[in-house]
């Protein structure tokens, strides 16, 4: 153990000494693994920011919620001139639902409307994300207030002329002043604001809560009637904590088929949409991005172990006599190999810690930057960077060190005179 140690401590210094000595050559040569290894775990950092920040998105959403729409929210086998025939999810189909559904915890309609200005005495605020819902989506989208309250079943089922508001909109309609009770003007008309949602940060699925407003969706029934052209409906759908999810959503498509009095020959003219199918879809595009940042992080750890590779045999050139004298006084060849070895081991370290700083570096930027996107640089990628570049070291060295360690002790010293 003592001659190990030894052996690793003697590695360190011909290591810091290669550096010191030749600082251009030694730097340019670590430049690839110091590259590499920033390319790989950047990619890797962010890759895994932008899928804790999805998650997060997520997380106020049951992974089992439904949607029950005439268009598809991914791909689908029915072509498009098809889809255009289908009947618009409808009110009535959601009271339908509501009241016959045995699993669902909470069903909730909402319309897609386009966005709308909203103004205050003399401020204004134009084209906001305007969501157009029942009183039970909070109950499905769990929605945290800074002051007030979202809309209550008969205030919904009634369209009375109240509206939620985000933090944003607040903000830039009322300033510092309080913005409960007041009313504001939309579509025309005046609405009273009953609640503020807490500040969230920017969404990762279009606006956020911070910039939407939220108002009944039986006050746009009412104003602009079912038929209307330019909304497009759906019905969210909670399940119950035990539920079977297949059996509910069979159960909802048997429901809706024999509502809409569909044959059994003929196909469904809705789509159903489940949250987890969308996180497997994420899941698949994160392991594409994380393969391709790992090709292309993988040529610069090539020339970042042909550029150690090359450290190694000048180094084993300008030791050669030292070699032989180490061999002539008994240093077996494995002593000789795993000097070497360890040589470019430790520099190859060097190189990925180098790029491993970088990348923290990078990350203290970017969340100062941004405050809505939290960069994370993980102790498993922090690892995974010092053991892949312990790796390129270790298989660039094999064969300098290889080469030293069978040299002719009385060559060695000849050669070196």
């Amino acid at each position: 153990m003592l001659l190990y140690l030894r052996l690793l401590k003697e590695s360190f210094s011909f290591a810091f000494n290669a550096l010191r000595n030749n600082k251009l050559r030694t730097f340019l040569s670590l430049l690839g693994v110091t590259i590499g290894i920033f390319s790989i775990i950047a990619v890797l950092a962010a890759v895994d920011s932008l899928d804790k920040n999805i998650r997060d998105s997520l997380s106020a959403l049951d992974s089992n919620t439904m949607y029950l729409a005439s268009f598809s929210f991914g791909p689908t086998d029915v072509p498009r001139w098809k889809r255009e025939t289908f009947d618009e999810i409808s009110y009535n189909e959601y009271k339908f639902l509501k009241a016959n559904l045995n699993g669902a915890e909470h069903v909730a309609f909402q319309l897609f409307v386009r966005r709308e200005n909203i103004r205050y005495e003399s401020e204004q605020v134009s084209s906001i994300n305007t969501v157009v819902v029942s009183n039970e989506f909070t109950d499905i989208q769990v929605l945290e207030f800074e002051k007030g309250r979202f809309y209550t079943e008969s205030e919904s089922n009634a369209g009375r002329p109240v509206v939620v508001i985000g933090s944003e909109i607040a903000k830039s309609l009322f300033g510092d002043f309080e913005p409960i009770g007041k009313k504001v003007r939309l579509y025309g008309q005046k609405f009273t604001v009953i609640g503020v949602v807490k500040k969230e940060g920017s969404g990762l699925f279009g606006d956020s809560n911070d910039v939407s407003i939220f108002l009944p969706a039986n006050y746009v029934r009412k104003r602009f009637g079912d038929n209307n052209k330019n909304f497009r409906n759906i019905i969210i759908i909670k399940p119950d904590k035990d539920a079977d999810i297949a059996g509910l959503k069979a159960e909802v498509i048997q429901l809706m088929r024999n509502r809409r009095g569909l044959k059994p020959d003929e196909i469904d003219t809705f789509f159903i949409s489940v949250i987890s199918g969308l996180q497997d879809a994420i899941d698949g595009i994160i392991s594409t991005m994380n393969v391709i940042g790992w090709v292309i992080s993988g040529f610069s750890l090539l020339v970042g172990g042909f550029g150690i590779a090359n450290i190694m045999f000048v180094s084993v050139k300008e030791r050669t006599n030292l070699i032989g004298i180490q061999k002539s006084l008994g240093a077996k060849n494995r002593f000789i190999l795993f000097q070497f070895l360890f040589e470019a081991v430790i520099l190859a370290i060097v190189g990925g810690v180098v790029g491993l700083l970088m990348v923290y570096i990078g990350t203290i930027i970017g969340n100062n930057i941004t405050e809505d996107f939290e960069f994370v640089l993980s102790l498993k990628n922090m690892l995974l960077g010092i053991s892949i570049s312990s790796f390129i070291g270790l298989v660039s060295g094999l064969i300098p060190a290889l080469s030293a360690s069978r040299l002719d002790p009385v060559e060695a010293i000849r050669t070196g005179m």
